[in-house]
């Protein structure tokens, strides 16, 4: 990967909670160019079948190819949980999903064996977080639970006060009397709900935010191959495409990069 060590990194997600873990790589690894993709035209992939999702995310891969891109982030749990495979087949370039890094991160994390993941309901559907956990240790207790509303919440930015609150109580209560002593955040959405998360499991449930452990594993899979781009460089260029009009992504997501998104392209991914 020497020769195309200038490239950007592409990622990809079905809207716009992708950009936690674009934020987590920005600032893991400064000095590198991106290239997202939000599919926001066919937004949620959560809802819709794994052959579906997979469709998608090889159109999806297929556009970042051609824009140069030198490796690939899958910042959608669920098209990391049904898609990867068939994008590792299909990728001249590595392929990086959030569910591996955010399990092994857990998995570092626990020291009681207890732990929970909360996602969207395909993500808990595919049963991916769980036997990640369980084949890497068969000792893990992986208790999971999808909790749809949480990415309503966090893309109207109701993330902090009575309402989020309540709702992460009724869906969080059962973790806080089974042992789980670990946390994943499984979707991309929910580490702007973190501060509310935390209140309600209490100070002994650690949180993994998938988003860091991803950026964590895209950083040394680079430097593994040799392909991080020099310090040297200069000022990293971040582009953004979506496939529906790009107004409202780029006033949501400027909450998820937490940073301004001055610029989008709309594009047609149509097949």
């Amino acid at each position: 990967m020497r020769q195309g060590s200038h490239s950007p990194i592409g990622v990809f997600d079905s809207g716009v909670g992708g950009l936690t873990v674009l934020k987590a790589l920005m600032a893991r690894l400064p000095h590198e160019s991106t290239v997202y993709l939000g599919d926001t035209a066919r937004v949620p992939y959560g809802t819709k079948s794994g052959e579906v999702v997979t469709r998608y995310s090889l159109k999806n891969a297929e556009f970042l190819l051609e824009r140069g891109i030198k490796l690939l982030v899958v910042a959608c749990n669920t098209a990391s949980a049904v898609a990867l495979p068939a994008l590792e087949a299909a990728l001249p370039v590595p392929v990086v999903g959030v569910i591996l890094p955010g399990a092994r991160a857990a998995l570092a994390r626990t020291q009681g064996g207890g732990v929970g993941i909360i996602g969207t309901p395909g993500t808990i559907r595919s049963g991916a977080y769980q036997r990640a956990l369980e084949s890497a240790d068969p000792r893990v207790r992986a208790k999971a639970r999808a909790c749809p509303l949480f990415v309503p919440l966090a893309e109207e930015g109701w993330t902090t006060g009575d309402v989020p609150l309540l709702v992460a109580r009724d869906y969080l209560a059962e973790f806080t009397r089974d042992g789980v002593d670990t946390l994943v955040l499984g979707c991309t959405h929910y580490p702007l709900l973190k501060g509310v998360i935390a209140e309600v499991v209490g100070p002994q449930v650690a949180l993994v935010d998938s988003a860091e452990a991803t950026a964590d594993a895209v950083a040394a899979l680079l430097s593994e191959r040799d392909g991080l781009a020099p310090a040297s460089r200069g000022t990293p260029e971040h582009a953004y495409y979506v496939t529906d009009v790009p107004e409202r992504f780029m006033e949501v997501g400027a909450r998820f990069l937490g940073r301004p998104i001055t610029a989008a392209e709309q594009v047609d991914l149509t097949f």
